[in-house]
């Protein structure tokens, strides 16, 4: 059905609204289906910037330019072959340091979503992030290597916090949860393409051993800047700033529906009566009450902005907490001490192929099973190989047994536990975290929660190389470091049966009652039962109350600290 295109929202017209929970949403084309999968391939250069540097940290040029140790003979001795690799320290620095930037990035990028739109926030994200990659390319020591890596953190932090908003926000919700998914897709097609090219040049006796995966990373953030330059805004960002024509333009080229179109009306006229709703509850009051804004409630209300800010942070520290990075950062360095792998360099290779081909399972999964599902049922699978890596690790698989077949073993539990995580923590993490804030806290909401990840992120690529090196004063913990992974993985099942919501086929407006209204356990089995519209106030004739619009797009206006329907709502 259309209406007048030539009347926009905003500009006095009301906006139709609907009592019927089955259209809160426009039908979607496939024009914006690509449009809205577009989006996802900013988790490329994520993945290659957090692929390459494993495989970077053993290559004998690199090894010889950062420490000037003599690249070992053939025939050299077990000894000297030992010796010929990066301090651990060194490791920690170069690989943590990106996650301290990316920590910083990602709360920084809150700030900006709101100020400046989601996807501006992004491009200017890849800008920062290339001129961070130019620094590192130029290196030939570890100050300039570090100080690029810090600047590329950044980027990375701005990317990955709004890339994840941007995507809930214009996403449908039937396919949300799997067009995110493809973030998490990209990820994995990053660290495969780094693993790759990383394979191709590790025995070049050049710079451009480790100069050309780096450099290669421009290509990826160039990609995704122009792209996105073409790509409309999230309508939620404008209705946030109280312009509803613009909302309109960009939900119409999202939905690519007819300019004027019923269906849009009445699925910006839900966003709008949700974002009204939200503000009559927690009222924006200046930019630090916006930031405190975030741990408002009480820990007993599960649908408290505290205990959804809580659940976001928490969350992703859980996923790092599966261990999978350490496979990702110091796989290559692993396989090397487990002895009897010829090509370190090529099983690292097969794990992130694992990954890749494991994690386009989670975009039907996620949707036909549920987030809260997978997340229980993949945390359950991981902490079982885990636990069974580190058994075969202390007896039939130590170094000083020289068992082929017990180190196969491992790998082939290290490559089921990969696609554990692939196939549900992995997407999933990332795909509930866009969903569980509502609109006033949402890009700060999103970013803490990609701070917490990149803060255990930094955290567990400090203290890895200490667990698991061989020098004095380390732990050396080999493949007794999976006990640590397994116990971790076993709070994760725990943490997912407790606190993980279902939040499957839910709008982003809808999560935010049914978080209202139920817990984790029992969130499943709701159904939708009202529009926030139909609360908020309709006339007779169908159309959203004019003074909720009235204080959305005039912000300057009282909020209702009511939610009742007007006297003529239907």
């Amino acid at each position: 059905m259309k209406g007048d295109s030539s009347k926009m929202p905003g500009g006095g017209v009301p906006l139709v609204a609907t009592a019927d929970i089955a259209r809160i949403e426009a039908p979607v084309t496939i024009n914006a289906y690509m449009m809205c999968a577009f989006a996802s391939l900013g988790g490329i250069f994520f993945g290659f910037d957090s692929g390459y540097i494993s495989g970077v940290m053993a290559m004998p040029y690199f090894i010889n330019l950062y420490t000037g140790i003599p690249i070992p003979p053939s025939d050299a001795s077990d000894a000297v072959k030992k010796a010929f690799a990066l301090p651990a320290h060194d490791k920690s620095l170069i690989t943590s340091i990106l996650s301290a930037g990316t920590f910083f990035g990602a709360i920084i990028a809150g700030d900006l979503a709101d100020w400046f739109g989601r996807r501006l926030t992004i491009i200017l994200g890849c800008g920062v992030f290339i001129v961070g990659v130019i620094l590192q390319t130029a290196s030939t020591g570890l100050g300039l290597l570090v100080a690029g890596r810090l600047v590329a953190g950044f980027g990375v932090g701005f990317v990955s916090a709004i890339i994840i908003l941007y995507m809930s926000e214009i996403c449908p919700k039937k396919v949300r949860g799997a067009l995110v998914s493809g973030y998490q897709f990209c990820i994995t097609i990053g660290l495969l393409l780094a693993s790759c090219v990383v394979y191709g040049t590790q025995d070049r006796l050049d710079t451009g051993s480790y100069r050309i995966p780096i450099a290669l990373q421009i290509l990826w953030a160039l990609i995704l800047g122009i792209g996105l330059s073409f790509l409309p805004e999230s309508p939620r960002y404008y209705v946030k700033k109280g312009n509803l024509e613009a909302a309109t333009h960009s939900l119409t080229r999202l939905r690519g529906e007819p300019a004027g179109s019923e269906f849009i009306q009445q699925e910006l006229a839900e966003i709008v009566a949700n974002h009204e709703y939200e503000l009559s509850v927690i009222p924006s009051n200046g930019y630090l009450g916006s930031w405190l804004n975030c741990f408002k409630g009480g820990l007993s209300n599960p649908s408290s902005n505290l205990r959804r800010t809580i659940l976001g942070t928490s969350l992703q520290m859980m996923q790092q907490w599966t261990g999978v990075n350490f496979i990702f950062y110091f796989g290559t360095t692993f396989f090397q001490s487990l002895g009897t792998i010829s090509n370190p360099f090529l099983i690292g290779m097969i794990t992130t192929l694992v990954n890749v081909c494991s994690t386009p399972i989670s975009f039907y999964t996620i949707e036909r099973f549920g987030r809260r599902t997978i997340m229980i049922w993949g945390a359950l699978g991981m902490l079982i190989c885990e636990f069974i890596v580190a058994i075969v690790g202390v007896t039939a698989g130590r170094p000083s047994q020289n068992n082929n077949g017990a180190v196969q073993c491992q790998i082939a539990f290290i490559c089921i536990y990969i696609s554990f995580f692939a196939t549900t923590w992995g997407p999933g993490a990332w795909v509930v975290i866009g969903e569980i804030f509502p609109l006033p806290i949402r890009s700060r909401g999103v970013g803490l929660s990609t701070a917490s990840n990149w803060f255990w992120n930094c955290i567990i690529a400090v203290i890895t190389p200490y667990m698991v090196g061989s020098d004095a004063g380390e732990a050396n913990l080999g493949s007794r470091v999976f006990f640590v992974w397994g116990s971790l993985c076993t709070v994760c099942f725990i943490y997912a049966y407790l606190l993980i919501p279902e939040t499957k086929g839910l709008s982003l407006e809808q999560v935010d009652r049914m978080l209202e209204e139920t817990t984790p356990r029992t969130s499943s089995k709701w159904v939708p039962h009202e529009t926030f519209a139909s609360k908020m106030g309709m006339t007779e004739k169908g159309t959203l109350n004019d003074a909720v619009i009235e204080r959305i797009t005039n912000p300057t206006t009282t909020h209702a600290p009511d939610h009742t329907n007007d006297t003529s709502a239907v």
